[in-house]
């Protein structure tokens, strides 16, 4: 199962991740031409103690009922087990200072993942990857991107039951009949899964993408590099507005992280309606509403109880949002979204294509078969990708980053508005040109200029955020929620009037001294009385 890392490997990292034991070394071997590789290192079992784990794991499966009251499952494994172990005389056969070794794979095995129990609680895997039986499964690394690890599955019996294993916890079904899993694991990672041979000839196959606790706030996209300060102020205009706007790319290119940031600079009075197949999107707005697509009971051709993404965007028409967020389009959906655009609604959405183009030709083709005419309700597409970053010679270096940002103006006219710059590393804007910041000035009854204006103060207030090191998405939504309701017109005249500040960029850094002040005080008596009522 699991692959002894070689005498000759050169170590270039090592980590506990459960200590003391199990922990991860990342090497390079010479076998691979120093190629890197992901080593799962767990502490070992002895003959006697393996023995004693076997038996014991036997009886806690058989005996072991859940809790009547709420207790965490490994409390009370453990508490169960070394009950069981008492009664059956396993205690007094445990050598010393074994007893936690033991308790380790009972967890690990029965509450746990097993043999990806490691990789599975390691925060620096983004992928897991099993692609069938003898061969490596590979990890996504943050650090050290796609790496081959040391677990190879040779039998085919494990491998199964680790699948239906993750498929029960997923609370789906996966069978012969039916040997193709998408779902989510309780923590939220998005499980695809094939059973046995009957679509994959190598064996059972599943990949687990890790989901995200904390997402990525868009001042955290900022200091990354996905996009800067100005692109990010554009995107908040346009959101404002109740504008449409598709994150394009390919697998893996950072779509949805980009969406759910962008997500979050909705304005907080909006009412947001997210429809999705697995619930990857997290934002903190109260007034948002999550639906969920559900497959059908039904064996065959029979749909019993399904619910498809094209039923949850009508039914989301009808709770009245002022946002939909489709977490991507692939199908019918597609033309209701576009429906609900054309009555006023704003959207966001991501799709799979690698060019404006081409995310054009997929929306006007079969299954999508959005009309024409409806293309320009798109607003701005903001095409990401995963990319090389200019290292000077060093080692290789890659990032996410919003290679372009363009303005639908008609169905085979676009207008650039923003571009990466590959060799600088740097964003290049052109908002003067923006057609969609004519119409939000027409609509407000304001020129152009004010608006850039507005563009500009927007920019000066996420780079301030920036520098304060304030990137906590829940922290930046409040920021964001606070400058919404303290940055009219007639507070920026009050303290410019009071030469409190002399410059707007002073103006930006006193409001967030003030924001972080009031939030450092203690709520007074009556304050307290209103949050308990």
């Amino acid at each position: 199962m699991f692959k002894e890392l070689p005498k000759d490997a050169l170590v270039l990292e090592s980590y506990s991740v459960e200590h003391p034991f199990s922990r991860v070394v990342i090497a390079a071997l010479p076998e691979l031409g120093g190629g890197k590789a992901y080593f799962v290192e767990e502490v070992r079992l002895s003959d006697r103690e393996r023995e004693i784990l076997r038996g014991l794991s036997e009886i806690v499966v058989k005996e072991v009922e859940p809790p009547e009251d709420y207790m965490e499952p490994e409390v009370h494994l453990e508490r169960e087990a070394g009950r069981l172990a008492r009664k059956y005389g396993y205690a007094r056969r445990i050598p010393k200072g074994s007893w936690p070794k033991i308790l380790y794979y009972l967890k690990r095995d029965l509450l746990g993942f097993g043999p990806i129990h490691v990789v599975m609680r390691d925060r620096m895997i983004e992928d897991l990857s099993v692609n069938g039986v003898n061969v490596p499964a590979y990890v996504w690394h943050r650090s050290y991107e796609s790496l081959p690890t040391n677990i190879i599955f040779t039998d085919e019996e494990v491998l199964d039951n680790l699948i239906v294993k993750l498929t029960h916890f997923s609370g789906k079904h996966i069978s012969t009949a039916f040997p193709i899993l998408d779902a989510m694991l309780p923590n939220r990672d998005r499980l695809a899964a094939t059973f046995r041979r009957e679509v994959s000839p190598k064996g059972g196959s599943f990949t687990i993408r890790r989901f995200r606790e904390e997402p990525f706030s868009i001042v955290e996209l900022i200091e990354l590099g996905t996009l800067d300060e100005r692109m990010a102020a554009y995107f908040w205009m346009l959101i404002e507005n109740r504008m449409t706007i598709a994150v394009i790319g390919g697998t893996g290119a950072g779509k949805t992280s980009t969406l759910n940031a962008l997500a979050s600079l909705v304005k907080p009075s909006m009412k947001i309606v997210t429809v999705e197949e697995i619930p990857e999107l997290n934002f903190p707005h109260e007034n948002w509403v999550q639906l969920v697509s559900r497959e059908s009971y039904g064996l065959g051709a029979m749909k019993t109880g399904e619910v498809s993404l094209f039923d949850l965007v009508k039914a989301s028409l009808r709770y009245r949002p002022d946002y939909i967020v489709v977490g991507e389009i692939r199908g019918q959906e597609a033309f209701v979204l576009f429906q609900a655009l054309a009555t006023g609604h704003g959207g966001l959405t991501t799709l799979h294509a690698e060019s404006v183009e081409y995310a054009v030709k997929r929306l006007t083709s079969p299954p999508m078969n959005v009309a024409e005419v409806y293309i320009p309700l798109l607003n701005a597409v903001a095409l990401v990708e995963r990319v090389q970053l200019p290292s000077g010679g060093r080692k290789a270096r890659f990032g996410r980053r919003i290679r372009s940002v363009t303005e639908v103006a008609d169905y085979d006219r676009f207008i650039p508005i923003a571009t990466w710059d590959p060799v600088a590393d740097r964003f290049k804007t052109e908002f003067k040109d923006s057609i969609i910041l004519d119409r939000i000035s027409w609509r407000r009854g304001l020129s152009k200029e004010a608006l850039l204006e507005e563009i500009e103060k927007r920019a000066l207030f996420l780079h301030e955020l920036r520098a304060r090191e304030i990137t906590n998405n829940i922290e930046v939504a409040r920021l964001i929620t606070r400058y919404y309701i303290e940055t009219t017109s007639e507070e920026v005249e009050r303290v410019l009037a009071e030469e409190a500040f002399k410059t707007e960029e002073e103006l930006l850094k006193g409001l967030i001294e003030e924001i972080e002040a009031e939030a450092a005080e203690p709520p007074g008596p009556q304050e307290r009385h209103e949050r308990k009522t």
